[in-house]
């Protein structure tokens, strides 16, 4: 099935070419289906290629998906041309009042940084506030994944010397605790 997009979109043009159904708003219109609302927090410093990659991996539903991009207001981004931001994604401010179906929050390379030093955590902390009145659903991807655990749950970090890399078998310690809601007694994860 489709993911809805803004038309003009620099990732429109290589996802069609892999064969990934891509439709604009006017073709968007004429179907009868209620689309899932998704909000795409993308922090990573090549944009481009995390638009590519997220809306390569939501095409594999047979659900019709609108995706709006938002980008941190408070930070300045080196990688990313402004006219890019200005053209295909939101600030939190023209989004706050909105509501989603999903909420995906990416990583980026600022492992190292205590949270607090982070120049967008602040509106990172705003965002995931907001989230828990205006989104279903969340998922947070690496250094997003951290961030959002020490935000909610004041789950801190512990940096190593080198990555840490695998598939680990866990068991839910806690079953009643929100965090582990729907998951299985044993579990694997990366």
């Amino acid at each position: 099935m489709p993911v809805k997009v803004i038309e003009g979109l620099p990732a429109i043009d290589e996802l069609r070419a892999d064969n990934i159904f891509v439709m604009d708003n006017e073709r968007a219109k004429n179907q009868n289906i209620r689309p899932l609302n998704l909000l795409v927090v993308n922090l990573m410093p090549r944009k481009l290629i995390t638009e590519r990659q997220i809306l390569r991996l939501l095409s594999n539903t047979p659900l019709q998906i609108n995706v709006d991009f938002l980008f941190m207001a408070s930070h300045e981004f080196k990688n990313t041309k402004q006219s890019h931001l200005d053209s295909f994604y939101k600030s939190f401010s023209e989004i706050k009042d909105d509501y989603y179906d999903g909420l995906i929050i990416t990583g980026a390379p600022v492992e190292q940084l205590e949270f607090e030093e982070v120049d967008y955590w602040s509106e990172f902390l705003e965002i995931v506030k907001w989230s828990k009145s205006h989104v279903y659903s969340s998922l947070h991807i690496c250094w997003g994944a951290q961030a959002a655990l020490y935000a909610r749950y004041e789950v801190t970090k512990e940096n190593l010397p080198q990555k840490l890399c695998g598939i680990y078998k866990s068991s839910v310690e806690q079953p009643k605790n929100p965090l582990f809601r729907g998951f299985d007694d044993s579990f694997y994860y990366p």
